[in-house]
C-alpha cells in the first residue's frame, strides 16, 4: 500500500513530545505528507463521550464488556476530554503512584470509536492518535489485560502513559515498592533510586521513543508487520523498559533487513 498523508493528532498534556521534531522526522524517513492537528478527542459530542466511557476497563482478567456509565463516569470522561491534563479527573500523570490509580481503556473499542469519528476515511492517508489515555488489549494466551503503547492499523493510537506502564521496570523496582507501600511509605524515594532506567511522565526522552513507535505504526501500514525480534532495531517490541531505552535512545535505527524495505519506499 502507497501511504499519501500523515495526519498526526497531539497531545498538549505531554509538552515533551517536541512535534515539529517528529513531523521532520517522519518527512525525512517516508515521502508524504504530514499534517498535525489539534487533541482528537476536545471536541466530542455527548454521545461520543459516552462510547469512551463505556471503553474503559475495570476487570483485567475478562474479554472486554461494556461498561455502563453513571453519571459520574460521563462528567469525569467530559473533564478528560476537554483537558487532557488530568488522568482520573483529580490527579496528573506525575501524581500517579500505582497503576491501580489509572484509568484503563480497550484500545480496539477506543480505536473503533475514533474511526467512526473521522470523516472522510481514506486508507491513503494514516490518521496517529496521540494520547495519555492508557491503552490495553486482552490477551488470550493468559487470558488478561495487558498494557499497550501502541494500537496499530488505521487509526493508531500512541499512548503515552502505555510507553511508562506497559514495559516493566527492573524486577528489584516493584519489590522495593511493594515494600514501601505496605509500610505506609511513598515510593518516590524507590523512583529516586531507579532514576533514569526507565521512563517517567513528562520524561525528556518521550519524544524520541515515540518515534519508534511511529515506525512500526508505518511498518504495519507498508508490510502488515510492526515488530523485529531483534533487540538492535527500533521495531522491536519491548516488554522491558530496559529493552525500550537501549533500542529507541541508544541504539536508534532500524536493522538492515527493515532498512532497505524504508528505502524501497522513497
Amino acid at each position: 500500500m502507497k501511504l499519501k498523508k500523515i495526519i498526526l493528532y497531539d497531545e498538549p498534556a505531554v509538552s515533551e513530545i517536541n512535534i515539529p521534531n517528529i513531523v521532520n522526522f517522519l518527512k525525512e524517513i517516508i515521502p508524504v505528507e504530514v499534517v498535525v492537528q489539534d487533541n482528537f478527542f476536545k471536541e466530542f459530542s455527548t454521545k461520543q463521550i459516552h462510547k469512551i466511557s463505556e471503553a474503559r476497563v475495570f476487570k483485567i482478567d475478562t474479554t472486554f464488556q461494556h461498561h455502563i456509565p453513571n453519571q459520574s463516569d460521563l462528567q469525569l470522561e467530559e473533564t478528560l476530554c476537554r483537558n487532557s491534563r488530568v488522568m482520573d479527573g483529580t490527579k496528573k500523570p506525575e501524581e500517579v503512584n500505582d497503576i491501580s490509580e489509572v484509568i484503563m481503556y480497550d484500545g480496539f473499542a477506543l480505536q473503533k470509536i475514533i474511526r467512526e469519528r473521522l470523516e472522510d476515511f481514506d486508507n491513503n492517508t494514516l490518521h496517529v492518535i496521540l494520547t495519555n489515555r492508557f491503552t490495553c488489549t486482552y490477551d488470550e494466551s493468559d487470558s488478561r489485560y495487558h498494557g499497550r503503547a501502541v494500537i496499530c492499523a488505521n487509526p493508531a493510537i500512541i499512548s503515552t502513559t502505555g510507553i511508562v506502564e506497559a514495559p516493566a521496570k527492573p524486577k528489584e523496582f516493584y519489590i522495593e515498592a511493594m515494600a514501601n507501600k505496605a509500610q505506609g511509605n511513598s515510593i518516590k524515594a524507590i523512583k529516586d533510586k531507579y532514576h533514569g532506567k526507565f521512563l517517567e511522565y513528562h520524561d525528556v526522552r518521550l519524544s524520541k521513543v515515540v518515534e519508534g513507535y511511529l515506525l512500526q505504526i508505518i511498518f504495519y501500514m507498508l508490510t502488515g508487520e510492526s515488530f523485529c525480534d531483534y533487540l538492535d532495531c527500533r521495531l522491536n517490541n519491548a516488554h522491558w523498559q530496559r529493552d525500550l531505552l537501549y533500542s529507541q535512545i541508544e541504539i536508534r535505527k532500524l536493522c538492515d533487513r527493515h532498512q532497505e524495505i524504508l528505502d524501497s519506499q522513497r
